[in-house]
């Protein structure tokens, strides 16, 4: 995988916990540290699910060897389709109920919510799992984490100045992303 998909990727994993962060800090009022916090948990979080499900492709990867450009092929669409119906749908899956206005937000919230925008990335984990060795799938859950430390804190800092962030078209484009490296690791298996 080349730096430039590798940032994509994350960039596209990452958008839900741009919106997230940013609707967050404009109902509840974080602080810095709380903002801090909360990219800090969500980083966690995007980190930790891509790498587990890399982990669960890794060990089925010699078992369907066969057919694992399918299944990346199919895991990457279904995720980036997911984002893409949701930003027509008009961004469904937002924090609602989960934070009040003006309320604090918990450590638990934060971990909910950080769970909440990474479920997808189990699914993209999988794939990378499939198709890449472990070696090459570190760093790439290293750049997500990462990348996903600095879109959320930037999503919360802008929440707090109240600027809108446009969670449909946010949503269409990174489901595009997904779907894209999807579709670019079946013609590079089919061509092989």
């Amino acid at each position: 995988m080349t730096i430039v998909e590798t940032l994509l990727l994350s960039l596209a994993l990452c958008v839900d916990s741009l919106v997230v962060s940013a609707a967050t800090s404009f109902r509840s009022h974080l602080t810095i540290k709380q903002a801090f916090l909360m990219a800090v948990i969500f980083a966690i979080c995007q980190g930790l699910f891509p790498l587990a499900g890399a982990i669960l492709g890794d060990a089925f990867s010699q078992i369907i060897e066969s057919i694992d450009h399918w299944i990346a092929f199919a895991l990457l669409s279904y995720a980036g389709g997911k984002m893409i119906y949701e930003g027509v749908m008009n961004g469904k899956g937002s924090n609602e109920g989960v934070i009040a206005d003006g309320k604090q937000v918990s450590i638990g919230a934060m971990f909910l919510l950080g769970i909440a925008t990474s479920i997808d990335a189990l699914a993209v984990g999988i794939g990378l799992g499939l198709n890449l060795p472990m070696r090459q799938v570190m760093p790439v859950v290293a750049t997500i984490a990462l990348t996903t430390l600095i879109v959320a804190f930037v999503g919360a800092l802008l929440g707090q100045k109240r600027v809108h962030i446009p969670q449909r078209t946010a949503s269409i484009v990174a489901g595009c992303v997904l779907v894209g490296l999807g579709v670019k690791i079946l013609i590079e298996h089919l061509t092989a």
